[in-house]
């Protein structure tokens, strides 16, 4: 079996890197779990550290040493949960969302009337709702439990899947594999990177950072495709993200995972506002975006028609499901992708149990990173435009495989030591806050952010100039 880092190195398709140029140290488990979450996710973020060498090379004609410690790229995958505000006093505190923490209370596996388990998932207030009214219960835990138990899992799942909510009913990862769905995800690697479009080379541009002067587009929200647009912006990226006002948000996903990016407002189904973003697309590098697979075609922002109006594009498709296979249009989030893959299965020895990290998403976003730095290089060497694929359940399928590890069964978590020595500072407008740098390390551009975490939709629908957008970068 290879290793995770091997994986990863396949999509690259350019063989392993020499030997003593990428460092991984430390081993799971940091957390309470049997999974390898954190050296998979390790293996993954020094994968972008062998693509960002790669443009490094490409520009300097230098590599670059890259190291990553498991034990950091845990911390990683948590790191909202490590978030602090400064209190009055001198002290730090937690930023916490009481109504996302009760919406975790109830996006649970919970026991059905056939004896499995299923979990219905309450994210966000218009899937909430739609939720509430299909099981005919209130949003806490008794109320929800008792209502699952009236179901079958399956025709749970179904009726879910019907009214376009977000659930599945907990699978073993065997049961998951000879599934027509997991049979279709495990014939594709972890990332599909593949060329639709024809185009000139186009050399990176100039600046003292890998990503001096590439510009991306983040239409993505809550974890996986906003941890891939901040891990852009830690290597010199102008990254605009782009929502709809009227869209609902979680406060402290959007805080932690925004750094170094601008944020505007654009409506999509208002005609003129779709056509400043189309404007945006013909002077963008990278496009990314977490709709449901045939949402944005059906605006006119697809793969195909958005790398005809800008040759050279990297349009980046991050989802639950996958672009392929007899799930592929339902959407979902990191929990579904845990219940379907068989990793909320084997959660506790008793009974399925989610993980204590967002261990899919995190993972999905990195490797969208990876995906879209390798086609940027691509791009530089052969010219072209590229799409960059990625899924919650291929990343759930991917920390499986790994296998398991010893653990025992106290609350594991990062010493404050530790967590001391990875935070940092920034000042943005909502006030000052203390959270998670990057985890990564390089040996001449070390990843950081340049820019403190947006107001959403505070900037203009625009691009920086370019002269200050080099300025900015360095």
């Amino acid at each position: 079996m290879k290793t995770p880092f091997e994986e990863v190195m396949d999509v690259r398709g350019m063989g392993m890197p020499r030997d003593g140029q990428v460092a991984i140290t430390g081993a799971d488990p940091v957390f309470s779990t049997k999974f390898k979450i954190g050296e998979t996710c390790a293996a993954v973020v020094a994968g972008i550290g062998v693509a960002v060498s790669d443009i490094w090379e490409l520009k300097t004609g230098r590599r670059q040493n890259v190291a990553i410690d498991v034990r950091r790229a845990a911390a990683a995958l948590r790191s909202t949960t490590y978030m602090q505000r400064p209190r009055a006093d001198g002290s730090f505190e937690n930023v916490v969302n009481k109504n996302h923490e009760s919406m975790i209370k109830i996006t649970q596996p919970w026991l059905t009337k056939d004896g499995r388990w299923a979990l219905p998932h309450f994210g966000l207030p218009n899937l909430q709702k739609k939720m509430l009214a299909l099981l005919e219960c209130e949003p806490n835990p008794d109320s929800v439990g008792k209502a699952v138990a009236k179901w079958d899992a399956i025709d749970l799942e179904n009726a879910i899947d019907e009214i376009r909510a977000c659930g599945g009913m907990v699978r073993s990862n065997a049961e998951w594999l000879d599934h027509p769905h997991g049979q279709v995800l495990a014939a594709k690697p972890i990332v599909e990177v593949f060329k639709i479009g024809d185009s000139d080379p186009e050399p990176f541009p100039e600046g003292q950072r890998p990503l001096s002067g590439i510009r991306a587009l983040d239409l993505t929200r809550i974890l996986a495709g906003p941890i891939a647009g901040r891990t852009m912006a830690e290597h010199g990226a102008d990254v605009l993200m782009v929502a709809a006002e009227h869209v609902p948000q979680i406060r402290e996903h959007v805080m932690d995972t925004s750094h170094g990016k601008r944020s505007c407002f654009l409506n999509l189904t208002v005609a003129e506002e779709a056509g400043r973003l189309k404007e945006l697309v013909g002077d963008a590098d990278i496009f990314s975006q977490g709709y449901r697979p045939g949402v944005l075609e059906n605006m006119g922002f697809g793969p195909e028609e958005l790398a005809a109006h800008r040759p050279g594009l990297i349009y980046v498709s991050i989802s639950c499901f996958g672009a392929d296979g007899p799930f592929s249009h339902r959407g979902g989030w990191e929990q579904v992708a845990q219940t379907v893959t068989g990793i909320c299965n084997e959660g506790r020895p008793d009974r399925p149990a989610l993980l204590p990290a967002a261990a899919c998403d995190y993972t999905t976003g990195y490797l969208a990173a990876y995906g879209a730095l390798l086609a940027l290089a691509r791009r530089a060497r052969d010219g072209g435009s590229y799409h960059v694929r990625v899924s919650l359940c291929q990343s759930g399928m991917f920390i499986y495989r790994q296998g398991a590890t010893a653990f025992d069964n106290s609350d594991m978590n990062l010493s404050e030591s530790e967590l001391a020595e990875l935070r940092i500072d920034s000042e943005p407008e909502q006030g000052s806050l203390r959270h998670l740098g990057p985890v990564l390390h390089l040996s001449e551009s070390q990843p950081h952010w340049v820019r403190p975490t947006p107001v959403l939709g505070g900037n203009a629908p625009e691009w920086l100039d370019e002269k200050v957008s080099a300025v900015a970068a360095e």
